[in-house]
Formats: structure tokens, sequence, C-alpha cells
């Protein structure tokens, strides 16, 4: 039997720009992510990052580590905020599922304090690949 091996680990710090860009892309134009001031007044105390924002950093690197993979299902938590210029670090497990599918667990911690901030798990088609 196959077991689970490391994906991938990276480290990620991600900026306001990165935010706001992800804002007119996404549409998501939320102001506890692009405005400042309205953030301070918020228990964040500052803006925070997309929960898809964060989804999408997991999902770029699983993608260059199986160019050509496709994404079946997925589960989301985002259980603490990401913050602008504090560094995250990434890290994902590929394991074994049914016949051309495998299953990616990730995590996003803050490297400051360890929490976390993005769980997540997807089922993808290896197409044609083994995990």
């Amino acid at each position: 039997m196959n077991e689970a091996r490391t994906l991938f680990t990276a480290e990620h710090v991600p900026s306001q720009a990165e935010f706001e860009l992800f804002a007119r892309v996404s549409g998501d134009d939320n102001p506890i992510h692009v405005n400042a001031a309205f953030s301070a007044r918020t228990r964040f105390g500052r803006t925070v990052a997309h929960g898809m924002f964060l989804y999408t950093l997991i999902w770029s690197r699983t993608r260059a580590a199986l160019p050509g993979v496709l994404s079946l299902e997925q589960t989301l938590k985002f259980p603490n905020p990401s913050y602008a210029g504090e560094a995250l670090r990434l890290e994902a497990t590929l394991e074994p599922a049914a016949a051309g599918h495998a299953l990616v667990s990730a995590r996003i911690t803050r490297v400051a304090d360890g929490e976390i901030t993005c769980e997540a798990t997807t089922l993808v088609n290896l197409g044609g690949r083994k995990a």
C-alpha cells in the first residue's frame, strides 16, 4: 500500500498589493481585505487575506508539482487570519486514493506563531500519473 508523501513545503509573505489584486480579479472587494482604515476598527486590527487567495497559494504549488492535475472536490477551513507582510508556511502531502486519484492535504500556518490559517483537502485526478 502506498503511503502519503510530501508534495511541497514553501514559505510565502503575502503583500497588501496581492490582496488588492485578488480583490479586483475575484470581485471580492470586502473592506476587511482592502481597506486599512476599515480593518483597523475590526477585531483583526488590519487587513486579512481572502480565504480563496490562500487556497490559490496551495493550488498553484499543487499544479507545479503535478502538472495537468485536476481538482475534483475540496474542503476548506480558515480558522485564523493571515496578514499582509507576515510569513506563511505552506505544506502539503499527497496520498493515493482510488485508481487515478489522490488526496492532497494542505495546511498554511503563520510562521510567527504557528497558528493554522488554512486547512485544505482536495481530491484530485492525476491524469494517468501515479501518486
